[in-house]
């Protein structure tokens, strides 16, 4: 089945995306802020959530496995005649295929899980986005009570940024004491 190839490779592609992340986001000598705990706690379920998908599918691929064996081993039989009776024949042949059925509709399920689960994460992972700007406009707010900035830009609509005024640094520094308390 070309869709069990598709799924395994999906996963795959998940957990290399995953080691990806991780590999370029850990910094073990910086001081952990609530984004970065809250991503990490997100990004550990849809490891675990991975891992639960992988070992259904390998168990699902073992299911298929034997079932072709059995197929083979049916129209082995019949070319050899080693069916007693027609009947047993037609009874054997029907019951290859309601496992064929069986396994086609847990192959859905397996998708369905899988874009389930992609679903899950994205809607978290935009929830926990959507939980960080609001933290970071009320702080920015709080930080600019007095009016002391007209202005305040973040850095993907900087093209060229001057020392005197980049408060990047203030900001982390109050948010992270905001979280620490």
């Amino acid at each position: 089945m070309n869709k069990i190839s598709i799924i395994v490779e999906s996963i795959l592609a998940a957990g290399v995306a995953a080691l990806f992340i991780l590999f370029f986001t850990y910094n073990p000598w910086a001081k952990k802020s609530a984004a970065v705990e809250s991503s990490e706690k997100l990004q550990s379920q849809y490891e675990e959530s991975m891992v639960k998908l992988d070992t259904k599918a390998k168990a699902f691929q073992k299911e298929y496995e034997t079932f072709q064996q059995d197929v083979l081993n049916f129209q082995k039989k019949v070319e050899a005649g080693a069916f007693l009776s027609r009947e047993r024949a037609e009874s054997e042949q029907s019951r290859l295929q309601k496992k064929e059925q069986q396994l086609a509709a847990k192959q859905q399920e397996l998708e369905n899980l899988r874009q389930q689960l992609s679903n899950d994460f994205m809607n978290q992972q935009a929830a926990l986005t959507q939980q960080l700007q609001d933290s970071v406009q009320a702080y920015l707010r709080e930080l600019n009570a007095d009016g002391h900035y007209h202005l305040i830009l973040n850095d993907a609509v900087l093209m060229n940024k001057v020392a005197g005024y980049d408060i990047t640094d203030e900001v982390v520094e109050g948010l992270n004491a905001r979280y620490a308390k």
